[in-house]
């Protein structure tokens, strides 16, 4: 796939995996539409880019989808189109279920899985219109199985997983493509933006995210996935063993999982 002019909307933009394929973006030439909460982070972002030939700022807090067809329809009046939708914001958890309140997995479920589906939703007719467009969804390999102290992080990516699939089989027909990404350990902030059970921030980087897949090189395999049409891929290191574990040896997997450290 040629990204050249490409129209690429990245949520999530601002950091991390999503700052990463803006950049990969960008050096293939494609338009760019670059949201995030903080928009001197997404300037910071497109003053980086180099190769894109148009960049939109779009700040959206994927906390309150209230104004998503507004945004939906600032995007298509300013550029005509959207081929590519990169669905990546989000936030993690570290905290015990006993110790969570419920307030807390909402928030999870809206920003990691409302905030996908509400964007996606209004972006739909528009793909359906062009017959044409391709949907990412970034998950995680939380999204095939639990993991300590992140029960409302894995649920809102198995949430994902439910919703996405279901939706591929129904627009196939119309030449929509959908991309389930499950990165495992990459090194980004995730862990540092992380709640704990107050609400608060961990404000900690884990020593398997320090020590992971750079940003970069999960972007550029991101990249690859979409250009070959792929209905899912993994992305990290010797973790992913984990995913073929539960599946063929699911009560191996358990005895094994349940000793493994959450950091």
């Amino acid at each position: 796939m040629n990204f050249n002019n490409k129209i690429v909307w990245i949520t999530g933009a601002s950091s991390g995996i999503g700052e990463a394929l803006a950049y990969a973006f960008a050096k293939q030439g494609a338009k760019l539409v670059l949201s995030a909460r903080r928009e001197n982070e997404l300037q910071r972002v497109k003053n980086g880019c180099t190769g894109s030939p148009d960049i939109l700022l779009l700040p959206f807090d994927l906390e309150d989808t209230s104004k998503v067809d507004i945004l939906t329809q600032q995007v298509i009046k300013y550029f005509g189109r959207i081929d590519i939708l990169i669905n990546n914001g989000g936030i993690s958890q570290r905290s015990l279920t006993k110790d969570t309140p419920i307030e807390l997995d909402r928030k999870l479920m809206e920003v990691n899985y409302f905030s996908y589906v509400a964007l996606t939703k209004s972006l739909l007719p528009q793909f359906i219109k062009q017959n044409s467009g391709h949907i990412v969804v970034i998950s995680s390999i939380a999204g095939k199985f639990g993991f300590h102290l992140r029960s409302g992080y894995s649920a809102s990516k198995h949430a994902l997983h439910g919703f996405f699939e279901s939706m591929r089989m129904e627009v196939y027909d119309n030449n929509i493509q959908v991309l389930m990404v499950c990165p495992g350990k990459i090194k980004t902030n995730v862990s540092i933006n992380a709640i704990t059970e107050s609400g608060a921030k961990l404000n900690e980087m884990e020593a398997s995210h320090e020590k992971a897949m750079s940003g970069e090189d999960c972007a550029a395999q991101i990249v690859r996935a979409i250009s070959k049409n792929k209905y899912e891929v993994f992305i990290g290191g010797g973790e992913l063993n984990a995913v073929r574990l539960k599946r063929f040896f699911p009560n191996l997997f358990f005895r094994i999982i349940r000793k493994v450290k959450s950091n």
